[in-house]
């Protein structure tokens, strides 16, 4: 009945619409709720949706319950939208759902309601607490109501970069400046791990020469935020970020890399081709790859040949992007003995 209710057929439609109202209690429109919002997208299939609407808003507030926890994202939207225009969540229940779901949309609209008749304190630490940026950034942000700056002092280091952004934007209402915070911060032996990305997000190249000096913290998250920070200020030196490629650590590796993406040139080629070779760690031959596919063409290809056979697929896969780009191209593109004899060793026709 509910796919009938967006018939084509007006007769049909007319019928099917009518048993779907008699049929329809608070129990089978939860059950076919995922279904009624699927037909909702179709031609004529909103009426079945407000039927739904119109039981649900009628049902007591434990039959919404199931679609709250609902595996389906659009059901989980819809049964949140309506609990927020009935009111039937506390601002507790609602800090939660910002905090716990891993739908932006409702982290949003859960946190905005949760805030909306003024921060509740359980409500609120709920919030500051979340896992996601969606429901801490909203937390923070309702600091300034409170008019408790020092809260936010707490999160101008935080990962995410949304939450910084509100943590400054807070204490900066309340006249206190984030900048000798982050100074300070990464000044110290034991800076958090995100203060040096902080300072670069609020500060200039003068603060340049604090993050440098983080490039040698034993923590490898401080080294990769430093990396990260340098980035952002638009700082680079070759020569002192060339070893930072064969840190022990991943991530610093591949901050080390987007740092280095624009000045790939001045790295020799010889070298990074060597660092593609099978025995070293992945992350290496992936920054390797990386940085010859910024050198050019033919640095490409030269890299891309040997990998055609490699172990790692992903690799694999880039490579053969790499070589199939150069066959597409007109015939000047691979006219010339090395590229024609790199074709030819990839099995590769020239057009």
């Amino acid at each position: 009945m509910v796919v009938r209710c967006a018939d084509w057929a007006e007769p049909v439609r007319d019928r099917a619409r009518e048993v779907l109202a008699g049929a329809l209690d608070a129990g089978t429109a939860v059950s076919l709720a995922p279904l009624i919002l699927r037909v909702a997208d179709r031609h004529r299939g909103d009426h079945a949706l407000g039927l739904l609407d119109g039981v649900l808003r009628r049902a007591p507030r434990e039959r919404l319950a199931p679609l709250l926890v609902s595996g389906d994202r659009r059901v989980r939207r819809f049964a949140y939208r309506m609990a927020v225009e009935e009111g039937t969540l506390s601002p507790v229940e609602l800090a939660r759902a910002a905090a716990e779901d891993d739908d932006a949309v409702i982290q949003g609209r859960c946190a905005e309601a949760a805030l909306t008749e003024g921060p509740d304190a359980e409500a609120l630490d709920v919030l500051l607490g979340g896992r996601n940026p969606q429901a801490r950034s909203a937390g923070v942000t309702a600091l300034r109501r409170l008019g408790v700056p020092e809260r936010a002092v707490d999160f101008l280091a935080d990962r995410s970069a949304l939450v910084r952004a509100c943590a400054r934007y807070v204490v900066r209402q309340h006249g206190i400046d984030p900048l000798p915070w982050y100074r300070a911060r990464c000044a110290d032996p034991a800076p958090p791990p995100d203060a040096p990305i902080g300072l670069a997000e609020c500060g200039d190249r003068a603060d340049a020469p604090l993050l440098w000096a983080l490039l040698e913290h034993p923590a490898p998250g401080v080294r990769a935020r430093a990396l990260a920070g340098l980035r952002t200020l638009d700082v680079t030196d070759v020569r002192r970020l060339r070893p930072l490629l064969d840190d022990p650590a991943p991530g610093v590796v591949g901050e080390a890399t987007l740092a280095l993406l624009p000045s790939a040139r001045e790295l020799p080629e010889e070298w990074l081709l060597g660092r593609l070779d099978a025995g070293r760690p992945r992350w290496e031959r992936v920054s390797a790859w990386r940085l010859l596919d910024a050198h050019g063409d033919l640095a490409r290809l030269r890299a891309a040949v040997p990998l055609l056979d490699d172990a790692d697929v992903r690799l694999r896969a880039r490579a053969e992007h790499a070589v199939r780009q150069v066959r597409r191209r007109e015939p000047r593109a691979w006219r010339g003995p090395e590229v024609a004899a790199l074709l030819d060793r990839a099995g590769v026709e020239p057009r």
